[in-house]
């Protein structure tokens, strides 16, 4: 008799214990236990906006942080950076997880990026957000994300704020499978945006291979090579997604597309300083001062064949 109560109560600990398991990982969406921790003092806010998406059949959020001092100079353009989320994320994932705040308020202080309009779209398809499968970055079933991304918001920011024309001042950014979004989406709207970068994310997808940047990158012409510019990184934990940065860095390599490839270490997970939210968070300022440099080189020339 006693026994069998002692198993009971083993049996509800493990089922209360994997319940509370199951709600950390698949509804929270495993968050991080150590995150980075956002700044108070930047002097940067940011803003959930809304706009009517003709792609999605609904109205659809987007986050913005304007640049320092845009109130000021209502002359001035500014060069645009849109930033993708990954699986279980939104429009807020860059500030509530990532503090991409703290990551802007360094590099503009430090003259690493020049003031720029940061853009966090709403990435996830019709079946909205769940840990339990990716967004779809791409025009399917589910909704057409790639053409609400890489075109409809693009005219939208283009009508709201003071922005650069260039693709050339124009930036898709991802992480984990917004890494594959951003390719995914920008190497189909290289007449929006020249300058693609991805955080420990992947190229192939079992969507098939109309949604492989692998696929993609070899069919843009050499004018589309020339123009454009990509970083990449990844987790030196995540074997994986490595393996297929690597092999499309190999290929970018291949075509003569300007690419710069670095394997760091960590990647995805719950905890460490190189781990997770945290891992997103420190290489942020790595890849968003490459898209500075990118920036200054884009304004030199635009100043020389001005001139």
């Amino acid at each position: 008799m006693k026994l069998s109560k002692v198993l009971m109560g083993v049996a509800g600990a493990i089922t209360i214990l994997s319940a509370a398991g199951y709600w950390y990982v698949f509804i929270l969406g495993a968050p991080q236990l150590d995150p980075p921790q956002e700044v108070t003092n930047s002097g940067l806010k940011f803003q959930l906006e809304t706009f009517n998406s003709q792609a999605m059949g609904t109205q659809r959020q987007y986050g913005v942080i304007l640049p320092p001092y845009y109130n000021k100079n209502f002359l001035k353009r500014y060069p645009v950076i849109f930033l993708l989320h990954g699986g279980h994320d939104d429009a807020r994932a860059y500030v509530d997880k990532y503090a991409i705040l703290k990551v802007l308020h360094e590099l503009y202080k430090n003259n690493k990026l020049p003031p720029s309009i940061v853009i966090t779209p709403d990435g996830n398809d019709n079946r909205g957000s769940s840990p339990l499968f990716d967004p779809d970055y791409y025009d399917g079933p589910n909704g057409k994300v790639g053409t609400l991304i890489g075109s409809e918001l693009v005219q939208v920011v283009k009508s709201r704020y003071r922005t650069l024309e260039n693709p050339k001042f124009w930036a898709l950014v991802g992480l984990s499978s917004g890494g594959w979004g951003a390719f995914n989406i920008g190497l189909r709207n290289l007449k929006n945006f020249n300058i693609l970068f991805s955080h420990s994310g992947y190229f192939t997808d079992n969507s098939g291979p109309q949604n492989s940047p692998q696929q993609i990158v070899q069919q843009l012409s050499p004018q589309e090579r020339q123009e454009l510019r990509v970083y990449l990184d990844a987790g030196e934990h995540d074997s994986n997604l490595l393996a297929s940065t690597q092999k499309f860095h190999e290929t970018l390599d291949k075509l003569g597309i300007e690419n710069v490839f670095y394997a760091f270490p960590g990647g995805h997970g719950l905890s460490g300083p190189d781990v997770g939210w945290n891992y997103f968070h420190k290489h942020l300022k790595d890849s968003l001062s490459y898209v500075g440099k990118q920036f200054e080189n884009s304004q030199k020339n635009k100043v020389t064949n001005d001139s």
